[in-house]
């Protein structure tokens, strides 16, 4: 049995609201290079060399990439065997976010009741999911999440008739009405299976999935490969303004659903696509 104090939960989250916001993880930045190297279209280059040279901006000033520093969702996997001492994990995570938010100068984006719209001034309460897990470590992960590319997604309850196809439409339609309102080139979440509110879940799970890496169920590997080539053929490009590069990457996540359902969500993340994970 290990114990963590919530002092050093808050210490880390703090941290990583700051670095999150301040550079990207190395499978996007890695992507966005690759793809000014590939684009023929000139003004869809000169975009992602502009994407590039912010980048390179904000980790060297240690400023924001995006004034939209997000809404942090914070998943923490915690394992069987750890002990938690101090106060409440939820209350510690907040604290953290708050801190990282106000001591980092990041844009306070949330408001504490969405109709009378009153800002919180700390950016608290993130969006918090715990899991429990085998093991005697405390994994963390931070993924700051802008609106522009929020208000984007969709979650659909299709019915199994509508099967592969089905999802594959609802995948393209999403991106092709969300067009250049999520600020692309973007990262696109799907998740398939489950209920309502577990599709979602799983589709913003995947958007903290390494671009890098594929699905290790071989369908859903090929079906990743396929959409981000049929994303790409819409021509939607980075900006909105035309191009092959309309999203860099698609992570696709699975669970088993009821027999009468096959509910579908789609996330879609720009392509300032925040995450880093930490394990304690």
């Amino acid at each position: 049995m290990r114990t963590i104090h919530t002092d050093e939960i808050i210490k880390n989250i703090s941290e990583m609201c700051i670095e999150a916001n301040l550079q990207l993880s190395e499978d996007i930045t890695d992507a966005i290079c690759q793809a000014g190297e590939q684009e023929d279209a000139v003004l869809a280059c000169q975009i992602l060399n502009q994407l590039r040279e912010n980048m390179k901006i904000a980790a060297a000033e240690q400023i924001p990439i995006c004034q939209d520093t997000g809404m942090a969702v914070v998943f923490c996997d915690v394992g069987q065997d750890v002990h938690i001492e101090g106060i409440a994990v939820e209350k510690a995570i907040n604290e953290g976010i708050r801190k990282g938010y106000t001591e980092g100068y990041l844009r306070k984006s949330v408001v504490k009741d969405p109709i009378l719209r009153e800002n919180t001034k700390d950016n608290t309460p993130g969006i918090i999911h715990f899991r429990i897990v085998p093991g005697d470590r405390l994994t963390l992960t931070v993924a700051p999440k802008g609106f522009g590319s929020e208000n984007m997604s969709k979650i659909y309850m299709l019915k199994p008739a509508d099967g592969i196809e089905g999802v594959k439409d609802a995948i393209l339609n999403t991106v092709e009405e969300a067009g250049p309102n999520a600020c692309p080139p973007m990262v696109v979440g799907v998740g398939i299976g489950g209920d309502f509110e577990k599709c979602a879940l799983l589709a913003k799970e995947a958007l903290t999935r390494d671009i890098r890496i594929h699905s290790k169920i071989p369908y859903i590997r090929e079906l990743e490969e396929e959409m981000l080539q049929k994303i790409n053929a819409l021509g939607i490009g980075p900006g909105g303004l035309g191009g092959t590069t309309t999203a860099l990457g698609i992570n696709i996540n699975t669970y088993p659903t009821h027999i009468a359902g096959l509910p579908v969500a789609v996330n879609i993340c720009c392509h300032v696509a925040r995450h880093i994970k930490r394990v304690l």
